[in-house]
This record gives structure tokens, sequence and C-alpha cells, in this order.
């Protein structure tokens, strides 16, 4: 099972690992990506996602097919945040099982990898001294 989403609404963590749990699954590795308040000593007052939805989901889906193939994990959730994101809210999540550990953790790391890497989304921080884009975005 491969899960994912693009959304605007608060992103809930036990929505995604009742979707990934499996009776012969013993590993449920999650990661949330939240909003900092400082980057690099810099005060950060909120952030905006924006995304190319449709490409998104499918390179989301690419990287979660990745994931269960590679690293013998049994199902994947991954959910990514869009619009303002106030301190402390979760930007992205990610929850993966596997029959073990190891590969729980592995297909997790690399899924937040590949989705920071490749897939559509940026990140626009506004801070105490103006705004700027995050990353490969312009």
């Amino acid at each position: 099972m491969n899960h994912v989403a693009v959304t605007k609404e608060k992103i809930e963590l036990q929505p995604l690992i009742s979707l990934v749990e499996d009776r012969n699954c013993g590993a449920i590795c999650t990661f949330m990506g939240t909003v900092r308040e400082l980057t690099n000593g810099k005060k950060t007052l909120y952030l905006e996602y924006e995304a190319y939805e449709e490409m998104a989901e499918k390179k989301m889906k690419e990287i979660g097919n990745k994931v269960l193939e590679q690293y013998d994990c049994a199902k994947i959730a991954m959910v990514h945040r869009t619009g303002r994101l106030e301190i402390g809210e979760v930007a992205v999540a990610i929850v993966v099982s596997a029959p073990h550990r190891k590969a729980s953790f592995e297909g997790c790391r690399y899924a937040i990898e590949q989705i920071k890497q490749f897939v559509p989304i940026w990140k626009k921080e506004y801070g105490e001294d103006g705004s700027y884009w995050v990353g490969n975005c312009c």
C-alpha cells in the first residue's frame, strides 16, 4: 500500500499510522518535518509552501513504490502540506511499516531525502529580515 497526498489541511500522524499498520510488520517508522523558529541563527516567522500538486503526488507515488521494492517495506504513507505554516506545524509526514526496524528506518529516510530532492514543492521563508525562497525553486 502506497498512500500519498498534498494538502492544505493540518497533518495528523495517527491516521497515517493506521493506514500502514500490518499484522506481519513489527516496525512502524515515522518522520515529521516541522517548521522551526531558527534557521542558521535567523528567526523564522512562518513558512509558505507551494506545489505543482499533480506532479508532486505522482513523484511521491514513485518514491513510495521504490521504498516498497528496495527496502522490503510493506506499506508507506506520505503527506506534504502547502500554504502558510506557523512555527511547530507539520510540513511533511512519512510513515513506513516493515517486518523489521532496519527496513522501516531505511525506507523512511530514503523517502524524505527523495522528496526534498525531486518533488516539485517549494518553500518560502518569512523572517524578521524579509522573505526568500529556499532550495531549487527559482
